[in-house]
């Protein structure tokens, strides 16, 4: 598989049809996927039986719940090289903040031509960093506050 980032289409928003359906079909889904059983997808235009794995079955629950919340859904492989433009617009930063954690060598980058690359699995492993250590202080800050007794 190209290691470009590969979109199975532009999100678009669901139309007040496809929430109600959408609301209907999560919560069928998820009950399915919840008894543990292996679960199976029949399609109704046939008679055919379509095996599913059940990561794709729980994937499919997570759209169909983004849609009935009036969602769109894009797809991005794990493996996908970005621009800088869309790694910023993922992590929801500027691109000229995004470029400086690259020149501090804090995200991890390839160079096509004069172009920076990121692949997505770094920037992955860079929010959920940033996450835990953002986690950390306000743990920190918490404890902090119960010692002073600041009520919280």
């Amino acid at each position: 598989m190209n290691a470009k980032l590969m979109r199975l289409s532009e999100p678009s928003l669901p139309e007040e049809s496809e929430i109600k359906q959408a609301q209907e079909s999560s919560r069928l889904l998820a009950a399915c996927i919840g008894r543990g059983e292996p679960a199976r997808l029949r399609v109704i235009d046939g008679n055919e039986e379509i095996e599913v794995p059940i990561s794709a079955l729980r994937m499919l629950e997570q759209i169909l719940a983004q849609m009935a919340k009036g969602n769109g859904v894009t797809i991005i492989p794990v493996n996908a090289v970005l621009t800088t433009q869309e790694a910023a617009d993922f992590l929801n930063v500027s691109r000229p903040y995004l470029v400086g954690l690259v020149e501090r060598g804090e995200l991890p980058f390839t160079k096509v031509g004069t172009h920076r690359r990121i692949q997505f699995k770094d920037l992955l492993e860079y929010k959920n960093r940033t996450m835990a250590a953002s986690k950390q202080a306000l743990n920190e800050l918490a404890t902090e506050a119960q010692q002073l007794g600041m009520g919280y």
